[in-house]
């Protein structure tokens, strides 16, 4: 068990976080959400005792043992794979290496015998002899090959070494577990993996992650950080986010009734104060008035954007045709005769193990790259509008501003115009005014939206759309992608977005591609797959 006692963190005199108690109980596994910039990853911190509170204090359980997803992908680079796994739980990695260093010893004595037997002791009651087995079964779970296990980390690509610390956090079935953004850069098989691990996992997890349909799948309870306090709540995000929308507007419904009925008392007050025989009436309305409680009702500080993609026509009989599309990147072919054809209606989701051809496609149908060998063509009523993965040619060294920016692809060139798309994109005021070089992710990722729902275009295409946004812009996207009437054809690692928006699955594999007409959990489920999968993976 860990818990907050009254914890409050201050920067510069202003409380990030005021007078904070919480427990964390064993077996159950805690969402933290919030706005950006509210304090999540903060809160892990004070959590695990990388920051002290201002005030309060933060509890564990003596003889627990925490552990920490670490964010750090240098800090084991001349460690071996297998051994910074086993480096997640200290204690027992301590005994290997002084057990090691005293049997190495020439002139091995009495007393080294004597320390040696205590080690060996302890070791065995850490169940050490099943460690190597244990780092290997969590690192095949997350999909990295064993051959790597004793390859120094530096010798790994950057989704191998989140896949090593994440085994690292995981091993040893620590007593509070603290994972910070566990799935980023993970494959679909190895979140579905982590995600039945932690449904398995007896004792406490917190999690920050904006990933919705992880925290569906294996929180208890969500964490709600706002206006300074954490708020428990029993369920997953859904029941969160219904529950809470279910109050705001009861709220709101319930102060429009207050507010009605002061009006009323107030006119009562007006019109009768001065008239001898109703002035009992009006000092009895007027106690009822001062009497009268507004309910306070504050409302979330998260901001949600308004994403709505308008086509100016409608998409004809043909939407588009792709017959035998090859095309090599780097010297290695990423596209291999790719064939099918595309129908009105279609929100069609890339997906697959390999990034670069999901990218490589979409920068071919984009007009973006030539294609080697085939063709590809669109309908003659069809207009494409396209958001790349990486937006840096748009932003890098602009310094025009926000409004000027977008007023470039804008058939609106009046200011009040693009400030009102702006606004729907939560750049109000000054904002509006900063220049572009110097946005966010986040902000870069919204202004390309921005610039989408401009085009008018009937088909979209997508690439990694949900990267550097918050869980309030990926709802908002999510909601304005299902209610888009044209065409698409996009990629997320999001798996909520997937599974609400994809009405077909393409996968791009080494011989082919997969193509189904299903939703994502059923084509993760279909029994047909894996085997389709294995043959087109291992084609010339």
């Amino acid at each position: 068990m860990i818990a907050t006692q009254n914890v409050t963190l201050s920067y510069s005199g202003k409380p990030l976080f005021k007078d904070v108690s919480i427990k964390f109980t064993a077996g159950n596994c805690y969402g933290i959400i919030g706005a950006n910039g509210a304090g999540k990853s903060t809160f892990l911190r004070l959590l695990s005792g990388e920051l002290e509170p201002t005030k309060g204090e933060v509890v564990l359980t003596p003889g627990e043992r925490m552990a920490v997803l670490r964010q750090d992908h240098f800090a084991f680079d001349e460690c071996e794979v297998l051994q910074t796994v086993i480096m997640g739980h200290r204690r027992l990695y301590d005994i290997m290496v002084e057990k090691d260093a005293l049997y190495q010893k020439e002139d091995f004595s009495e007393a080294d015998g004597v320390r040696a037997s205590e080690l060996e002791g302890e070791f065995a009651d850490l169940n050490g002899w099943n460690a190597e087995a244990d780092a290997e079964m969590l690192l095949t779970g997350l999909g990295l090959p064993l051959e790597l296990e004793h390859r120094p980390m530096k010798e790994l690509d950057g989704g191998q070494k989140v896949k090593v610390l994440l085994a690292q956090a995981l091993f040893g079935s620590p007593d509070v577990l603290l994972l910070d953004e566990p799935t980023n850069h993970l494959d679909i098989q190895s979140v579905r993996w982590l995600e039945n691990f932690l449904l398995d996992f007896p004792n406490t997890v917190i999690v920050v992650s904006h990933d919705r349909h992880f925290l569906n799948k294996v929180c208890t309870h969500i964490c709600d950080i706002d206006y300074g306090r954490v708020q428990l709540y029993v369920g997953n995000y859904d029941f969160w986010y219904a529950y809470t929308q279910m109050a705001a507007r009861q709220a709101r419904e319930q102060n429009k009734k207050n507010e009605q009925k002061a009006k009323e008392l107030q006119a009562f007050i007006a019109r009768f104060s001065a008239n001898a025989s109703k002035h009992r009436q009006a000092t009895s309305r007027k106690k009822l008035l001062d009497n009268l409680t507004m309910d306070n009702f504050v409302p979330s500080s998260r901001r949600y954007p308004f994403v709505q993609f308008k086509p100016d026509r409608e998409i004809g009989n043909d939407l588009l045709s792709v017959q035998g599309l090859c095309k090599s990147v780097g010297g290695r072919m990423v596209l291999n005769n790719l064939t099918f054809t595309l129908t009105p209606g279609d929100k069609v989701a890339l997906v697959g193990g390999d990034e670069l051809a999901r990218t490589t496609l979409l920068q071919v149908l984009a007009g973006e790259l030539e294609p080697d060998a085939g063709s590809f063509k669109w309908g003659v009523t069809t207009s494409q509008a396209y958001f790349p993965k990486d937006n840096g040619a748009f932003f890098d060294g602009c310094d025009l501003t926000l409004v000027d920016w977008l007023r470039q692809f804008s058939k609106e060139q009046y200011e009040a115009d693009i400030r009102g798309w702006l606004g729907r994109m939560l750049f109000s005021g000054e904002d509006a005014l900063k220049p572009a070089r110097v946005l966010s992710g986040g902000e870069r990722v919204r202004c390309m939206l921005a610039r989408m729902m401009l085009s008018g275009a009937n088909v979209l295409l997508l690439d990694e759309p949900t990267n550097h946004l918050d869980l309030e812009s990926i709802t908002a996207l999510n909601e304005g992608m299902t209610s888009f009437t044209g065409s698409m054809i996009f990629t997320t690692r999001d798996h909520e977005c997937v599974q609400t928006v994809a009405n077909r699955i393409l996968e791009i594999l080494p011989g082919g591609l997969i193509d189904r007409r299903d939703t994502y959990d059923e084509y993760l489920e279909n029994p047909d797959v894996p085997a389709l999968r294995e043959r087109l993976s291992r084609a010339d």
